[in-house]
């Protein structure tokens, strides 16, 4: 099974004057789309060439079609409908796996989400990034911890898959700050939960602050001790996605530490290993 990353042509309230036109200060999609992941073509277009890249190294997958790209609910239904559809009547694509924001979601929404999840795989992926207000305040994030709550909470409800997704070292936030944000991560009705260090990608506010004025971004190595140390916390049927993400190198201003997200993930295994051992 693969996800197949796509890029919809939506926009998000932090960017199209809604609430904002910066942005979250973290923000440039670029870090991450994928090669295949091109707003200019359609739907089945994007699968298709991903679905290409893929069976080269596996052949026979099956496929998830990722909506990930900025907020991909903050459109009318109706439109929402025909993409999400669209995706489904892809050969070998099994179900959808949409990334958006707390704030772009309602009840119609997650209505029909619910009636879609009983046709195939849904996986609603709502960015959370923190539990702590005052560091969304200064994310330029636009809405608070209780906003996320109450979208996951609604979404659960509805027994639709539930994922958030986490930044760990935004600015501002001690180490035990992040450690007491796992208790609240687990208090929320999640399935899966993605986490990733902060990084600081070049063309973001971030990047323009962290010039004028350098903050704290990890080490390797403290990186995973606080992994080690977060993990632990965590409700156990919590399923992990990531504990790490890259960004291209190009785009990586800080922290650069040379290793691949495979590498951090070994190393913070077996120090949960030791620790068990000892």
């Amino acid at each position: 099974m693969q996800k197949l990353a796509l890029d919809a042509g939506f926009s998000c309230p932090n960017r199209d004057g809604r609430l904002s036109a910066g942005g979250c200060t973290f923000c440039n999609n670029e870090a991450f789309n994928t090669s295949y992941c091109d707003r200019r073509k359609s739907i089945t277009e994007q699968l298709e060439d991903g679905k290409h890249f893929f069976n080269r190294k596996k052949p026979g997958m099956k496929y998830l079609a990722y909506f990930q790209a900025y907020s991909n609910t903050y459109a009318p239904l109706p439109r929402l409908k025909a993409l999400y559809e669209e995706a489904l009547s892809v050969d070998n694509v099994v179900g959808i796996v949409i990334g958006t924001r707390p704030d772009c979601v309602n009840d119609e929404i997650l209505n029909y989400l619910e009636e879609l999840s009983h046709r195939t795989f849904v996986l609603v992926e709502y960015g959370v990034e923190s539990c702590n207000d005052e560091t969304l305040r200064r994310i330029n994030r636009g809405h608070d911890f209780a906003c996320s709550r109450k979208a996951i909470e609604g979404t659960h409800r509805r027994g639709i898959y539930t994922c958030a997704h986490i930044i760990l070292g935004l600015p501002g936030e001690s180490r035990g700050e992040m450690l007491r944000q796992a208790e609240l991560v687990s208090s929320l009705p999640i399935d899966v939960l993605k986490l990733h260090q902060l990084q600081i990608i070049q063309g973001t506010a971030m990047a323009r602050e962290y010039e004028q004025q350098p903050f704290h971004t990890f080490t390797l190595e403290e990186y995973v001790d606080l992994l080690v140390d977060y993990l632990p916390r965590l409700r156990p049927d919590i399923a992990l996605e990531r504990f790490v993400s890259e960004s291209p190198s190009r785009l990586l201003i800080a922290p650069r530490w040379g290793v691949k997200p495979q590498e951090v993930t070994r190393m913070v295994m077996e120090k949960l290993h030791q620790i068990q051992i000892d």
